[in-house]
């Protein structure tokens, strides 16, 4: 007997499976790329990467699930050794450290961007929508990072550690990073204004 010959319906999905695939290890990539342009931020040294813009993007792009994915891979890779972490750094410490708060919300605050750009009926929000989603996304992020790093230097002992309050936190945790956080969420609107409706019919 000869070889079934797949269905379009079947190929059609190889290729969906295949691309999706190409673009989580592409937003991989893109988000260790974007952890190295990093420029430490005043008083704690949390840095100021691009990676926040590729973590919008990826949830643009991808969608709740296929985001999350992404994300998680980078951090899982990056936990195991690669380096992949701002300043090339890698392991479990830089997660569990004063900075592993961010990199958490770059995992939760894909479902958040992407229920934001998409409208009921499955097809793409406006400006509006991806302003929200990426704004909101930002939110999440800052809303685990500024605990984290504060409890993160609040129970850590060495003596080159200061006393961290609140507010400190509040400013060196978030305050600091709200220009770049603008100037990261308008890259990503003008970007996905243009590619969601492709994204979301190819990939979410």
């Amino acid at each position: 007997m000869g070889k079934a010959i797949p269905t379009t319906g079947a190929r059609a999905s190889s290729d969906t499976a295949a691309l999706r695939a190409a673009m989580i290890g592409l937003f991989v990539l893109l988000a260790a790329i974007g952890a190295q342009i990093s420029f430490p931020m005043w008083p704690f040294g949390v840095p100021q990467t691009l990676q926040t813009l590729v973590v919008i993007l990826a949830a643009l792009h991808l969608g709740p699930r296929w985001g999350m994915a992404s994300m998680l891979l980078y951090l899982v890779v990056g936990a195991l050794g690669a380096p992949l972490f701002s300043k090339g750094e890698s392991g479990l410490a830089v997660i569990l450290g004063q900075t592993g708060g961010y990199l958490i919300g770059f995992v939760l605050c894909q479902p958040v961007i992407a229920w934001c750009v998409k409208q009921p009926d499955g097809s793409p929000r406006g400006w509006g929508g991806i302003v929200l989603g990426s704004l909101l996304g930002h939110a999440v992020v800052f809303a685990i990072g500024v605990p984290w790093l504060y409890l993160v230097r609040k129970l850590d002992q060495s003596p080159e550690i200061n006393a961290i309050t609140w507010s400190d936190a509040l400013f060196g945790g978030l305050v600091v990073f709200l220009p770049g956080t603008v100037l990261k969420t308008i890259i990503a609107v003008l970007i996905a204004r243009v590619s969601l409706p492709w994204a979301m019919s190819k990939l979410w």
